[in-house]
């Protein structure tokens, strides 16, 4: 199982993936599944992947190698793509090309064809955009009023967002309060886990204002969990109890 989460904000964009990968309770792997395209001054792109591991790699395969253009000949990779939205459309064809290629092998042996991605980013002469894609190549893109998306095993994660984030919230603000989803859902799922990659980009910048690992025993996302935890504890005492049943 994955968590994946990208929040796009008025100061930039921060995306973030767990790394943890499981086929069978004996068969724990870390493999990235953040991954950061980018040309300094010209474009930063992010990939994030969630779903069957092997077809996620050949989708990213796909899209470093570029799918070639019947009409021009060109090979389209996220590199060369014009816009954030047309590189969203060729991550699609990647997904419909691996299915088309790989789909059948895998219906045979009852895997399903299961894979989604978020792919954020910014090429310059255009603004900063966020995208969902499903398994289909179609896709959706982050909006000023709902200024998130999520992957994988999004459920745990996703009330800390609904009550804390808004398009307002300053960029490294966005990074806690992703990095605070990130922990409940861990705290929740044993599919998911350390480390996990972090990505921020600020807005105009076209280069990673953060592009780094937190390991396990990193002292700052340790103190994170422990305040957390301490936060949650203290608001329930603080709640008052329900006045449904007379003490006495």
């Amino acid at each position: 199982m994955t968590y994946c989460c990208g929040v796009l904000v008025r100061d930039g964009l921060v995306m973030i993936a767990d790394t943890r990968t499981n086929a069978g309770l004996d068969n724990i792997s870390t493999f990235r599944k953040l991954h950061v395209f980018s040309k300094p001054g010209d474009r930063i792109m992010a990939v994030a992947s969630a779903g069957n591991l092997s077809i996620s790699q050949s989708v990213l395969s796909t899209l470093i190698e570029g799918l070639e253009d019947p009409t021009t000949g060109e090979h389209e990779t996220l590199m060369n793509a014009p816009t954030m939205f047309q590189a969203a459309q060729r991550i699609g064809r990647a997904i419909r090309h691996v299915n088309a290629s790989e789909g059948v092998a895998l219906n045979s042996e009852d895997i399903n064809f299961d894979v989604s991605f978020l792919f954020g980013g910014q090429i310059k002469g255009s603004r900063m955009r966020l995208f969902m894609i499903y398994p289909a190549g179609n896709f959706i893109e982050c909006t000023i009023d709902t200024p998130y998306l999520q992957i994988g095993e999004h459920k745990y994660g996703k009330p800390v967002l609904d009550r804390a984030m808004h398009y307002d919230v300053e960029l490294y603000e966005a990074l806690k309060t992703s990095l605070i989803s990130m922990d409940s859902t861990m705290r929740s799922n044993l599919g998911v886990g350390l480390p996990i990659d972090v990505l921020v980009v600020r807005t105009d910048q076209y280069d990673a204002d953060l592009n780094h690992r937190i390991e396990a025993g990193e002292p700052y996302f340790h103190d994170l969990r422990s305040r957390w935890s301490a936060a949650l504890r203290a608001a329930h005492k603080n709640i008052p109890r329900p006045p449904y049943k007379d003490e006495s």
